[in-house]
């Protein structure tokens, strides 16, 4: 064991550990998450660290050998190879100073060994006078979520467009598939398969846009706004210095705020990004729902389209199928919906220059980032580009659909469609029946009829 002091007292902390006192009394007082702060905050809160060291010693604030220092030992936190000296619960000190003081903390004996010293020796590298010079949780916090959330962002829209692909591709091989549209669940005009999965596609594009809209907001970072954003005790350059490594370290276009005090109170651009999320949540939702009522059956159901069988659906009905991807996906989009809540409500209980809910907002929006873009890869690779046309009961449904009839009102008129519903209904004979049978139109003609009805689409 080595003993280390604060302003509270002294700890015993274990020799081999690299986080410190402030750490180990985190660990002391909070579990109630009982789940870790992502990592993806952890290395941002690096990224960030690394950025700072640089501009301190551009402009005069850190001698060449402590930043080379603290450099590689944040570095080696960014690759990951002390992921294990990150313990704390999620569910912590409001503005995050526990995550940041154990990563300043692990960051500064990593250094003190890169220097040849040992751990808990602060007069080689401090963690608050060095690791963390000219920053505060408040802003170092807030703007490492950010910056994890424009990575995530980036792995999510990469696995969004992957699923948009899957569906334009089952749109295409559907497009003359055509069937009996339904609203409120009852018979509808016609429109081809193809059509309602390009629907889906053009969906998911829109949240495209809602996703890359919400992330250009996030690259707005409030690092070096020290405490309440006004940048005391740091030099005018120190930000933008900070944000111009940054940007070099992670190639991304990072920005300082127009308003600092503005960024360091208000995270409502994170309530944003969690609301784009929320979308393709809902959106997924309903592709999902659609999915499980055209596949229902296989004899009792609509069954107009077949999923590929990933697993036997019951333990006591043999050959049983059920839609067990859509239904994981559905369950993943229903807890981002609710991680987006927990978001909302914690970005509006701020207080004056400050919001203590920063753990609860960066864990759930991680948390959903990550949900939703496994939940794309599953439906992806498990799902839609194995999806079949039910050609026979789309083409059946359609002919007994009670939204046929309008199709024919343009030609007939509304009292003689009308007229030829009744006797439809009377005599069990599809629409079509009759209307070859009466010779009001010939078998080509009702064929090229139904080949217009779907719109200029088709």
């Amino acid at each position: 064991m080595r003993i280390e002091k604060d302003s509270l007292g002294e700890k015993e902390v274990p020799e081999e550990v690299y986080y410190g006192i402030h750490t180990l009394r985190s660990m002391d007082n909070f579990g109630a998450a009982g789940d870790r702060l992502p990592l993806d905050i952890i290395y941002a809160m690096a990224q960030l660290k690394w950025a700072c060291a640089q501009a301190n010693k551009e402009i005069g604030l850190l001698d060449t050998q402590k930043c080379d220092a603290i450099s590689a030992a944040c570095l080696r936190v960014i690759r990951g190879e002390v992921e294990d000296q990150f313990p704390l619960d999620a569910f912590q000190a409001g503005s995050g100073t526990s995550s940041n003081m154990n990563v300043n903390e692990v960051i500064s004996n990593l250094a003190c060994e890169e220097l040849g010293g040992k751990k808990g020796e602060r007069n080689l590298v401090h963690p608050n006078d060095d690791v963390n010079k000219g920053q505060s949780t408040n802003n170092v916090f807030p703007s490492a979520i950010r910056v994890a959330c424009v990575e995530q962002s980036n792995l999510l829209l990469n696995e969004l467009q992957k699923l948009i692909e899957a569906l334009s591709e089952r749109a295409l091989a559907f497009e003359e598939v055509i069937k009996s549209g339904r609203t409120h669940l009852q018979d509808a005009v016609p429109l081809t398969l193809g059509q309602e999965f390009g629907a889906y596609a053009r969906a998911l594009n829109k949240d495209v846009v809602r996703i890359q809209q919400a992330q250009e907001k996030l690259l707005e970072l409030g690092v070096g706004g020290n405490a309440v954003g006004t940048g005391v005790n740091t030099k005018p350059v120190f930000r933008e210095t900070i944000i111009c490594y940054l940007n070099k370290l992670t190639q991304e276009k990072y920005r300082t705020p127009e308003d600092g005090i503005e960024i360091t109170q208000f995270l409502t651009d994170m309530a944003e990004a969690s609301s784009a999320l929320r979308a393709t949540a809902l959106d997924i939702l309903k592709i999902g729902n659609d999915l499980r009522l055209l596949t229902s059956g296989p004899n009792t159901g609509f069954q107009e389209i077949v999923l590929p069988p990933v697993e036997p659906g019951s333990s006591i009905m043999p050959g049983k199928i059920n839609p067990s991807i859509v239904e994981a996906s559905n369950m993943a989009c229903l807890q981002v919906l609710g991680n987006d809540h927990s978001v909302s409500v914690a970005c509006g209980l701020g207080q004056l220059e400050l919001n203590t809910h920063m753990p609860l907002v960066g864990y759930n929006l991680i948390k959903s980032f990550r949900i939703l873009e496994r939940c794309c890869r599953m439906l992806t690779q498990k799902c839609i580009p194995g999806i079949k046309a039910n050609v026979e009961t789309c083409t059946h449904n359609l002919q007994i659909s009670a939204g046929l009839p309008t199709i024919l009102n343009p030609i007939l008129g509304y009292d003689r469609v009308a007229e030829l519903v009744k006797e439809s209904l009377a005599t069990k004979k599809t629409l079509k029946d009759l209307v070859l049978e009466k010779n009001i139109l010939s078998a080509d003609e009702f064929g090229e009829l139904m080949k217009t009805c779907t719109g200029p689409n088709l």
